[in-house]
């Protein structure tokens, strides 16, 4: 290993250390007194039921950890979206799992919050997964129910998934182990089955003290809304058991008796290793920028590190190929980092999209939906090449073939993305608004229009002509000053913890997982047997 692979694995751990102090805050969700609080009234935190539910020794994959990071710190913050969830295995049934926090605000509902569990469900959804809520919240944060009520992203577009899940087939599991206010009291009653705890699980319109404000009745909540009232009275849910414990157990039992469904069919063999060791990401990817050989990349990620390369002399500049991960077939479409020459003898940008890379890749993504094979985008890119030679030769044109591609294709799309995200590049390569199953970024990733260099001397030159023609003259110190302002500002907007944060991403993951978190992408995918017919929209040729 020579000094410059020393360097960047040492560049990468400490990202990853960093990565990791950041999760343990987000761990301490609403802190250490509203945790105690919780403990005190016998009930659990998010974290401590989840880890009872699912299956030891199974994968699970926290999606959404930094949904919320660095946001609303005038409330006081909202860790991970204050919701806990993710994709995990109970007796030994994939499902997505979505519990309140119920320590951060009460378990009220933030923008995120809305846009996090729309997320889980639209998961559940495409993949035809069981969906577990584990419910304990105060409902909307009321100072920002402008940002969370009305609109079709927002809090009431989960009662209309519940209902369209519900007629999909999807099996939907509540458990109420606290509050369940308001509106928020429909998703437990339009789930297949309802559990309570008493004592501490409550249903209701309105509680106790709106009831007497708006009626005059005076009542207490149990009595309004609890277990009891629920089980022997309304007939609203349909358990009743004394602890979360057995109210965990219990829904373990239902899980245990659904029925196995038609898989979508996608080919798995037994699964290998890769020949060579998945640590080694640590060192091969560089934090500065320079060139590097996705293959070597490719190869520390997939079974044997066996690598079936498809048009390996033309369009460089994009990687595509067949490969398995973790038994599973797969075709991979990878931004190529290497300076490379084209079949012309020119020298061609890594990370750059040129029209033959385009046109290749656009071809390979329609044959893998011939195939029925799902597809793994591992994206590096900067965007489309750009200058009088590309636009003569229609980069747009070639760009369109792809976008209509990825648009269209009906296989499952799983991206990764390890570094540059940049300008149409993010949608040539399956960004979030082409509708991958699932979506994950690297310590390493940058999401945006374009670089924090090349934007900030941007947005520099349109500052510093804006204040000239006003008759401002700027000092070069000035500039100076103005360039690291905008610098700064944009670079923290491309972090993949920003990205996180609004769920650009579904999660900032270890390099070593990557094989993971693909497998158990395809493995949900497997469960929804639909898949549409693929058909491309009208081709530029």
């Amino acid at each position: 290993m020579n000094i410059e692979f020393n360097k960047n694995e040492d560049l990468l751990k400490l990202s990853l250390s960093d990565m990791s102090r950041k999760i343990e805050k987000i761990y301490e969700g609403g802190g250490k007194k509203a945790i105690e609080k919780q403990h005190a009234q016998n009930k659990w935190t998010a974290r401590e039921r989840i880890e009872f539910l699912i299956d030891k020794n199974a994968p699970f994959i926290e999606l959404g950890a930094f949904a919320g990071y660095e946001m609303y710190e005038e409330q006081g913050g909202c860790p991970a979206g204050g919701t806990v969830a993710g994709l995990g295995y109970i007796s030994g049934k994939q499902c997505v799992i979505v519990a309140n926090d119920q320590t951060v605000k009460a378990g009220a509902w933030f923008p995120v919050t809305g846009k996090k569990n729309l997320r889980l469900q639209e998961i559940a959804m495409e993949n035809k997964l069981p969906i577990i809520y584990l419910v304990d919240s105060a409902g909307v944060f009321l100072p920002m129910q402008d940002e969370i009520f009305p609109d079709k992203e927002h809090f009431g577009r989960i009662f209309r998934n519940n209902a369209r899940m519900s007629a999909m087939g999807i099996t939907q599991i509540a458990a109420v182990m606290g509050p369940c206010v308001a509106g928020g009291a429909y998703l437990p009653i339009m789930s297949d089955e309802t559990l309570m705890v008493a004592g501490n699980g409550s249903i209701f319109l309105a509680g106790s003290y709106l009831v007497k404000a708006a009626i005059g009745e005076v009542i207490d909540n149990e009595t309004l809304g609890g277990a009891a009232t629920h089980t022997e009275i309304s007939g609203i849910a349909d358990y009743k058991f004394n602890t979360e414990q057995e109210c965990l157990e219990q829904v373990k039992r239902i899980v245990s008796f659904i029925g196995e469904k038609p898989k979508a069919g996608f080919d798995r063999s037994k699964p290998t290793m890769p020949k060579k060791n998945a640590e080694e990401l640590y060192g091969i990817f560089p934090h500065d920028g320079k060139p590097y050989d996705v293959l070597d990349i490719i190869e520390r990620i997939v079974d044997d590190s066996a690598f079936d390369q498809y048009k390996a002399y033309y369009g460089k500049t994009i990687v595509c190929g067949y490969a398995r991960i973790d038994g599973w077939a797969v075709g991979i479409v990878a931004n190529q980092r290497l300076i490379v020459k084209n079949r012309k003898g020119e020298m061609q940008m890594g990370g750059v999209i040129y029209n033959d890379s385009a046109d290749k890749a656009a071809r390979f993504i329609m044959n893998c939906n011939q195939k029925k094979i799902p597809l793994v985008f591992l994206q590096d890119v900067t965007g489309f090449m750009v200058g009088s030679r590309s636009e003569h030769a229609g980069i747009i044109k070639d760009g369109a073939k792809l976008v209509n591609a990825v648009a269209n294709s009906v296989v499952p799309k799983i991206t990764i993305i390890t570094g540059n995200s940049y300008g149409a590049g993010n949608y040539a390569m399956c960004g979030k608004a082409y509708d991958p199953r699932f979506i994950y970024a690297w310590p390493t990733a940058k999401i945006a229009v374009m670089s924090g260099d090349s934007a900030a001397k941007t947005l520099l030159q349109i500052q510093v002509a804006a204040m000239k023609s006003k008759g401002k003259e700027i000092t070069a110190e000035e500039e100076q000053k103005i360039l690291s302002e905008i610098k700064s500002k944009y670079d923290k907007q491309t972090s993949p913890y920003y990205a996180a944060a609004r769920l650009w991403v579904d999660a900032i993951i270890d390099p070593v997982d990557t094989r993971k978190v693909i497998s158990e992408g395809i493995q949900a995918a497997n469960q929804n047997e639909e898949i549409a017919v693929f058909k491309t929209g009208v081709f530029q040729v």
